[in-house]
């Protein structure tokens, strides 16, 4: 509707609407987190249900603004049947901060609405980081080899506080979004992590094995997306060309996996059980690969 405008003025106008919904939204899911603080746990299932509708709202407004500036085809396999009464586990390649506007856009009214793994980092931006907190978002302190060489007491933490927060999710069905890579991908990346994949980086197991391990049982299946932006301009990010008005097409690839007793074990100290599982991560990553290399040497 708006793409007559130049680029630069899209690209304010957009960003300026996004941080504004983000800002109002925002707020009132940390204002509910102030009220889980002083409520008794027995209301938290009722202040969980309006935060992840507060957080629908937020991904419809962004739908709305999105649709205001761009015009894109969406290509999308969709092999997949899914309920929001159920339990997900999605894994999903990462390349742009525009994943997540799409991801929730795409699943927001089919599945519960997600909640992401982030940085620890994170927790600090104003307004997402307190409202993540509020929507029981899960969040990671990676540890590096380095550090934990010099703290071998802080070993385990890191998972720690996930099964702390994954606990949250056993009352209420749940999709948990893991970028299995960890980090966004980006060709400098790709040649630092030595990946011999052409379009993604090396999947990092323990994160997701340790998910499956505390809540695998509760999992219906896992939720497997492929996400490629074709045609995007090579001097943009997906990002700034969904800003832009210059997103011009999106492939999206659906699956599922069913999570059966091969998918969970004690990935630390099971030897046999962690060579499977890294063998059927790496699979299932290979497989994503080859479908990029399809879809963007297609375009």
């Amino acid at each position: 509707m708006l793409r007559f405008f130049p680029a630069p003025l899209l690209m304010v106008i957009s960003a300026s609407l996004a941080i504004i919904n983000t800002a109002i939204i925002g707020t009132l899911v940390a204002i509910c987190g102030v009220f889980k603080l002083l409520v008794p746990k027995q209301l938290y299932p009722q202040l969980s249900r309006l935060t992840n509708f507060l957080m629908w709202c937020w991904s419809e407004v962004n739908r709305a603004i999105f649709k205001l500036v761009n015009k894109t085809e969406f290509v999308i396999e969709d092999n997949s049947q899914l309920s929001k009464q159920h339990w997900y586990l999605l894994i999903c390649n990462h390349q742009s901060w525009a994943d997540i506007v799409l991801l929730c856009m795409l699943f927001g009214s089919r599945i519960p609405m997600p909640k992401f793994f982030l940085k620890q980092q994170l927790l600090y931006v104003p307004f997402v980081g307190l409202a993540c907190w509020a929507l029981d978002m899960p969040f990671m302190r990676r540890y590096s080899r380095q550090y934990l060489l010099k703290h071998p007491e802080k070993r385990g933490k890191d998972l720690e506080s996930t099964k702390r927060s994954c606990e949250k999710f056993k009352n209420m069905p749940t999709t948990v979004i893991n970028f299995v890579e960890g980090t966004r991908f980006n060709q400098q990346k790709q040649q630092q992590s030595r990946s011999s994949y052409q379009y993604l980086l090396p999947p990092k197991a323990l994160g997701i094995a340790y998910t499956l391990s505390v809540l695998g049982e509760q999992f219906d299946q896992i939720i497997n997306v492929t996400l490629a932006y074709p045609n995007t301009n090579p001097g943009l990010t997906p990002f700034k060309a969904l800003l832009s008005g210059k997103l011009d097409k999106v492939v999206v690839k659906i699956d599922t996996i069913p999570i059966d007793q091969q998918l969970r074990g004690d990935y630390l100290q099971d030897k046999h059980f962690k060579r499977h599982f890294k063998l059927w991560l790496d699979q299932t990553w290979q497989a994503k690969d080859q479908y990029l290399k399809t879809v963007l040497n297609k375009d």
